[in-house]
């Protein structure tokens, strides 16, 4: 009878602490409430079934308990239990793939006209680069990383001369205006998460990922890496903050073009090499 016990204070306590559990998700501040909703709709099923499957263990425990004389009836096939099983089961798990499939769908099918902004993993840092006036990124390498060029722009491609580059730094968004995330990384696996977007997606050494989103509420939300990638993983955050239309152009003017990247770094070589001579 223990036993029975137990189960139903498992069943019981499990569905209670969900209800009045303090820890819940941040306030949303993106378009994707289509993924809180599949995972309420997950979460429910996969809840009922836990809460079903555990009653009826204790029901089984309780029935079925050991008393003298009874004996126990030995059924090696039951093809009516084993159809509805497999038919209940089947349901159950299109009902959970079903939402995910079609948020999935929304997920990697960006809007036309969507802002590219690039985000550049590394250990452990978040760097970003956005187009500059001409709209369009520049193309990028990891073989051309070096001194100067952090992030690998190609400095041959004239769209990437005019682009900001902000390293390490806050990344503003304008908000209401939906933005693809391009993501790269040049050395491990990372992931960027902000728990208030919802949208992540892993970035992996060597290709190129991505998703989108449409910030919905002005504010400054803190930036996390979501794939464990060496000792500075717990510190690897950064922060985005999500502007009216005014504040983000005024940020716009204050950011570093590649072309002015790269003439600085010249600069500072030069007075160095100039310092070091004239020792």
């Amino acid at each position: 009878m223990a036993v029975v016990l137990i189960l139903v204070i498992v069943a019981v306590g499990s569905v209670v602490f969900h209800l009045f559990s303090p820890w819940w998700w941040t306030p949303i501040a993106s378009n994707w409430n289509y993924i809180d909703n599949t995972i309420i709709i997950t979460f429910w099923i996969t809840g009922f079934v836990f809460v079903a499957v555990v009653l009826f263990v204790a029901y089984c425990v309780f029935r079925f308990r050991h008393r003298p004389g009874n004996r126990a009836a030995y059924e090696p096939e039951n093809k009516k239990l084993e159809v509805w099983l497999a038919s209940v089961t089947s349901i159950g798990v299109a009902a959970m793939l079903a939402p995910g499939l079609f948020v999935w769908h929304q997920f990697v099918t960006v809007p036309a006209g969507t802002t590219e902004v690039e985000v550049v993993g590394q250990q452990w840092l978040w760097s970003f680069r956005l187009p500059g006036a001409d709209g369009k990124l520049g193309t990028s390498n990891t073989r051309a990383i070096g001194d100067g060029n952090a992030l690998g722009v190609n400095p041959d491609d004239a769209n990437g001369r005019d682009d900001l580059i902000v390293e390490g730094g806050e990344l503003h968004l304008p908000v209401g205006k939906p933005v693809k995330m391009l993501l790269r990384s040049v050395d491990v696996l990372h992931d960027f998460y902000v728990p208030e977007f919802r949208a992540k997606m892993d970035m992996i050494p060597g290709m190129e990922t991505y998703f989108w989103f449409t910030p919905t509420r002005t504010g400054t939300f803190e930036v996390l890496c979501a794939e464990l990638c060496g000792t500075g993983h717990p510190q690897m955050r950064g922060t985005v903050v999500v502007d009216n239309e005014a504040d983000y152009q005024t940020w716009l003017q204050e950011q570093q073009t590649f072309t002015e990247l790269l003439a600085a770094r010249q600069e500072q070589t030069t007075i160095a090499s100039s310092t070091s001579s004239s020792k």
